[in-house]
């Protein structure tokens, strides 16, 4: 008994040290980024002493702030408009059957599965041959086109099990398919659609290969600003602006899942 109790503990220190590894080798990265965003050195090799200087030159750097910016602009209309084609498409295609449905679904695929690379020089080509001006237009519209299969994916994994019997029920009662898709259906796939957008913003606003093919000259996005700025030497007001990212990331973070946790305790 004693050598499996030694045995026993022996497993359960080894998996605990394994676990703490995996986190180390996760969010040791981050955290050197957040320490060094508060280095008062230039150098981003030592931590010198504490400092707030890099935040305030940060609101001086026109050309980072307009390309963080740009990011954000295209990351929120691309997402508000594949959440809604991905939506309306994952919906219309559980729902109904018609002819090349099975090539639709699997075309569905291509931009997920396809290297980046191939991809962004498609958009390119296909922008140049359609005279699409290079810009917040066109990175937008690349954006929607590789985040709409995703929404896709995670609003149609929210509708297998889903009861129709409720949305006859409204249609019983009176109401008709935009009622109770707005009513009935929507309420009930919502925490997929939320999935989904979440998902496509973070996509947008962490490409940097395809963006880089569908930008334009006079236009540039964060991550393709720090892509550049690597050859130079990162300087301490990006790790500013990152820090600030993650703050934003953590308090959304904590919101949704305080939000959730209410949800869970009224449902019971």
């Amino acid at each position: 008994m004693k050598v499996k109790a030694a045995k026993f503990r022996a497993m359960r220190l080894g998996s605990s040290a394994y676990a703490w590894l995996i986190y180390i080798f996760l969010y040791l990265p981050i955290a050197v980024v957040v320490i060094f965003a508060f280095n008062s050195n230039t150098n981003n090799i030592k931590f010198t002493g504490f400092s707030l200087q890099w935040f305030g030159k940060l609101a001086q750097d026109a050309a980072l702030l307009s390309s963080f910016g740009n990011t954000i602009i295209i990351a929120v209309t691309s997402t508000v408009v594949s959440t809604i084609i991905g939506t309306l498409a994952a919906v219309g295609m559980w729902r109904y059957k018609f002819k090349g449905k099975g090539i639709i679904d699997a075309l569905l695929y291509i931009p997920v599965v396809i290297p980046e690379i191939i991809l962004g020089i498609s958009l390119l080509s296909l922008f140049s041959l359609a005279h699409v001006p290079m810009g917040l237009l066109s990175l937008i519209m690349a954006h929607i086109t590789f985040s709409v299969p995703f929404v896709v994916f995670t609003v149609r994994a929210r509708l297998f099990g889903f009861d129709r019997s409720i949305e006859e029920a409204s249609m019983d009662l009176g109401a008709n398919r935009i009622k109770t898709f707005i009513r009935v259906t929507l309420p009930v796939i919502f925490p997929g659609v939320i999935s989904g957008a979440l998902l496509a913003f973070t996509l947008s606003i962490d490409d940097v290969i395809i963006s880089s093919f569908t930008a334009g000259p006079a236009t540039t996005t964060f991550p393709i600003k720090v892509m550049q700025l690597i050859r130079s030497g990162i300087t301490p007001d990006v790790n500013a602006l990152t820090a600030l990212i993650l703050l934003a990331t953590a308090v959304l973070v904590v919101i949704t899942q305080i939000g959730s946790f209410k949800k869970k305790n009224k449902s019971e």
